[in-house]
């Protein structure tokens, strides 16, 4: 049985939208804030993200572990190329760099813009969180294959990427299942005790059950789609979507946004801000 991700955010004023405008307003988003370099635009970005994120009405309590890994690994990342660009990246690449500290083992020297990067990029990429959850999370598990159908694309290729959005809570749902079934026989592969390489050691072989069996289930999914014609000829889809004037006005926005961002960056009015308190002004 394919998974998909849970349904959280089931009867909130996003929810009713047309799933076509989820999709749309996550991938005009995305293009937008693409295109900003500045911090403070990209500040702008993040609380609109933000405000759309809470129109799908997802309890933090349920995508708590989502955002706080999230969080770390868009850090991590920022952080590491703070340390490898050292700063000297766009507008700073020419630029006379004011060195804050160097690192005490590596002696990377640590600036205000390499610093000032790190921030823009963290602040897009928590950007791009708050409007790809509501994707997973606000959008009924049955709208995917039909709402990327609905936008042109060809029957295959919707099930295939819908498809593709089910593996990864598939996958869990697996991993889970094949961890119960060790304990009942008398073994916890995640039990306390050893470091990490003992830890690691005793999990490493619950992927090859894992993995064989998500093969084995997408061959039963192949296999109960050829026996049901799929791709034989035009399909005909059940679930019927129409725009209303709220979803006009919110995929309005998005476009808007898509269009101020392009404008932004093709007149040079998004560049690499340098966080004036980093340089005493």
């Amino acid at each position: 049985m394919r998974a998909s991700f849970q349904y959280l955010g089931r009867g909130s004023w996003l929810a009713a939208r047309d799933p076509r405008v989820t999709l749309l307003a996550a991938v005009a988003f995305v293009v937008g804030a693409i295109q900003l370099r500045d911090a403070r635009q990209l500040l702008v970005a993040l609380i609109l993200a933000l405000l759309y994120y809470a129109l799908a009405g997802i309890p933090f309590r349920r995508v708590r572990f989502q955002w706080i890994y999230l969080t770390i690994t868009i850090v991590l990342i920022a952080g590491i190329n703070t340390i490898i660009t050292g700063g000297r990246a766009g507008g700073f690449a020419t630029a006379d760099l004011h060195v804050l500290f160097r690192l005490p083992l590596l002696q990377a020297p640590i600036t205000a813009e390499a610093i000032s990067l790190s921030a823009s990029q963290t602040l897009r990429f928590l950007a791009f969180v708050a409007v790809s959850l509501p994707v997973a999370y606000a959008m009924a598990p049955g709208d995917f294959a039909v709402a990327m159908r609905r936008l042109g694309l060809p029957d295959r290729a919707a099930f295939t990427l819908d498809l593709t959005i089910r593996f990864l809570p598939t996958l869990v749902n697996e991993f889970a299942e094949t961890i119960d079934a060790q304990r009942v026989r008398g073994w916890d592969p995640l039990a306390h005790g050893g470091g990490p390489v003992t830890r690691i050691r005793r999990i490493a072989p619950i992927f090859v059950p894992v993995i064989i069996g998500s093969i084995a289930g997408a061959e039963d999914t192949i296999d109960a789609m050829d026996l049901r014609g799929f791709g034989v000829g035009r399909r005909t889809w059940l679930r019927e979507l129409r725009f209303r004037p709220m979803d006009w006005l919110l995929l309005g926005l998005f476009l808007a946004f898509l269009v101020l961002a392009t404008y932004l960056n093709l007149s040079g009015n998004s560049r690499h801000y340098l966080l004036p308190f980093l340089v005493g002004g």
